[in-house]
């Protein structure tokens, strides 16, 4: 199965470098179907390799993209229905997914060790937001591209960090935690920190946001949890397919963000990723660095970093959604998402092969 995976790998790739081929001639018309070809039958060959199993999705996701920017037509309405208007049912799902995996345990984390916890916490809410308003201002974006790059950064950390923090032998249980909270305190941080970084750059609707981060996170995320208190039976039977539609809803939501966002993307598109990867990585060094400042342990500090550098885009998105300007402040939350799945998958494989050294 693995070399027969291999075959698909490097079929793939062949279809990629024709994409490339073919927009070097100008033969712009071949490069789209290329490009989603190609990132589809890579992505299939990586599922069985070992040492790029981890990479499948995100190159699934570079089809999305390559397929919203190429054919934005056919992902922003299905006859007059727009499509938008299932990102936040889909937002809800995710939400309800992640509260079926929660357990009293994960609260009592913060009882265990509530310097780390709190360290975590203060660092999410202060370096991206910050780090976020500092780029926004230096790119000299336009105001609602702006806004949107302070928005992931006022978002609280996603459920990828949990998976990096495996991977990066890093302190798995205070990385659920600290996403765990760090959730449930968007509904007041996020909406604060627009009001006051982002406010400058487009209105800011306080009491709306709470109320639409409540709808998207707080709801579903306690109905989740309470099926799993209560209903573990059914719980652990939605656990074998949440996250399967968890991802494709991720995917999904992408794809109608870069369709909507197409243009502006054609326009600001290269700044605004060199602007996000800054962002990503920034969150990675200070995140880091401010662990080791407080001299918290290794793996807390590796924990700290990566639920600083990744973020949730999905919120980010479907706030952006929920206040009409999905094809513009939506962009960074859509860009972000893939990068930081890149950076931090390369940053956890890196800390995976050190030894944790304790001071």
């Amino acid at each position: 199965m693995e070399s027969f995976s291999r075959y698909l790998l490097y079929a793939g790739l062949g279809v990629l470098a024709l994409a490339l081929l073919a927009f070097l001639i100008g033969q712009s018309g071949f490069t789209g179907p290329l490009l989603v070809i190609g990132f589809l039958v890579a992505a299939l060959g990586m599922r069985n390799i070992p040492a790029l199993k981890g990479y499948a999705y995100t190159t699934v996701i570079f089809a999305v993209v390559s397929a919203g920017m190429f054919y934005p037509q056919y992902f922003t309405t299905v006859g007059d229905y727009k499509l938008s208007k299932l990102i936040m049912p889909l937002l809800q799902v995710i939400m309800f997914g992640m509260g079926t995996t929660m357990t009293f345990d994960d609260f009592v984390g913060i009882i265990k060790t509530p310097k780390a916890v709190i360290i975590g916490i203060c660092c999410q809410f202060a370096i991206m937001p910050t780090l976020g308003f500092l780029i926004a201002s230096t790119f000299n974006f336009p105001p609602e591209i702006a806004a949107g790059v302070i928005l992931i950064g006022s978002s609280p950390s996603g459920l990828a960090s949990n998976v990096m923090a495996l991977i990066a032998k890093a302190n798995v249980a205070l990385s659920i935690t600290i996403t765990t909270f760090a959730t449930l305190l968007a509904p007041l941080m996020t909406p604060l920190l627009m009001k006051y970084l982002a406010g400058q750059f487009i209105e800011i609707n306080f009491w709306s946001m709470v109320w639409d981060i409540t709808k998207i996170i707080i709801i579903p995320l306690g109905i989740g949890f309470i099926i799993n208190q209560f209903f573990k039976k059914f719980a652990e039977w939605l656990k074998d397919y949440l996250p399967f539609i968890s991802m494709a809803g991720i995917a999904f939501i992408l794809l109608i963000i870069i369709a909507a966002g197409q243009q502006s993307l054609l326009n600001v598109g290269g700044m605004l990723i060199v602007a996000v990867l800054l962002h990503n990585i920034g969150g990675f060094i200070l995140g880091y660095s401010a662990a080791k400042l407080f001299r918290m342990p290794e793996q807390d500090c590796r924990t700290v970093a990566i639920e600083v550098g990744l973020q949730n885009g999905g919120l980010a998105s479907g706030l952006a959604n929920q206040m009409g300007k999905l094809a513009t402040v939506g962009l960074a939350a859509a860009l972000f998402g893939p990068i930081m799945n890149i950076t931090g998958s390369i940053l956890a494989s890196w800390w995976g092969r050190k030894p944790v050294e304790e001071s």
